[in-house]
């Protein structure tokens, strides 16, 4: 059991989680407007929906790689050019983070729960994503692959609900920093373009 492997897939989810996207700023946007209980129902909604992206990538590639060197080759590559285009894109993004409370509407929290599984389950770039990202952390020689693509995906939502419900608490303090520090949004973008080009590089360069 390699237990550096998973400090390292810790750490990279923990950057990923952090860095400024979709999910993060819906649930931002939905503790300022609605209160952080409704916030934490948000976060609870996404991080269930990725049991199912960790189903299917499970399943999905367990088999195939097992006992596919070339396969598990094409995967990394895969995986590192999937990353580096996601790098490329927040290269093109525009750096501002905007916050924008108006339009929130009003939910309960089961609805703002159900909201967020579905955002979850039905974005398919997260199961690109979970392909890209697993494979190259996979940490024992021993336990089935299926079983350490449920560590990795059970280890991603912990340390996501963690960092998901920091957010939602903390909040109205986020929402004041962000304002009066415009420049903010400039380090956060190429804190994202590190984290996925490191993650990319080292996916390329891991072992089976």
């Amino acid at each position: 059991m390699q237990y550096e492997t998973l400090l390292l897939f810790v750490i990279a989810t923990s950057a990923l989680a952090i860095s400024p996207g979709p999910d993060n700023i819906y649930v931002l946007m939905q503790s300022i407007t609605n209160g952080r209980k409704y916030g934490l129902a948000t976060v609870c909604g996404l991080i269930s929906g990725c049991l199912v992206h960790t189903t299917l990538v499970a399943f999905g590639v367990s088999v195939l790689i097992k006992e596919n060197d070339t396969l598990f080759f094409s995967i990394k590559l895969f995986g590192a050019l999937y990353l580096m285009y996601l790098a490329y894109k927040v290269y093109k993004s525009n750096a501002e983070v905007t916050l924008s409370y108006e339009h929130v509407p009003k939910k309960s929290m089961w609805q703002l729960f159900k909201q967020g599984v579905i955002m979850n389950v039905l974005n398919p770039k997260v199961s690109l994503f979970f392909l890209a990202f697993f494979p190259a952390y996979l940490f024992s020689k021993t336990l089935s692959t299926v079983i350490q693509f449920y560590v990795l995906g059970l280890l991603f939502m912990l340390t996501s609900f963690i960092i998901f419900s920091t957010i939602a608490i903390l909040a109205g303090f986020i929402s004041d920093y962000l304002k009066s520090h415009k420049n903010l949004g400039i380090i956060l973008k190429w804190l994202q373009i590190v984290v996925f080009v490191g993650i990319a590089v080292f996916i390329l360069f891991s072992e089976k």
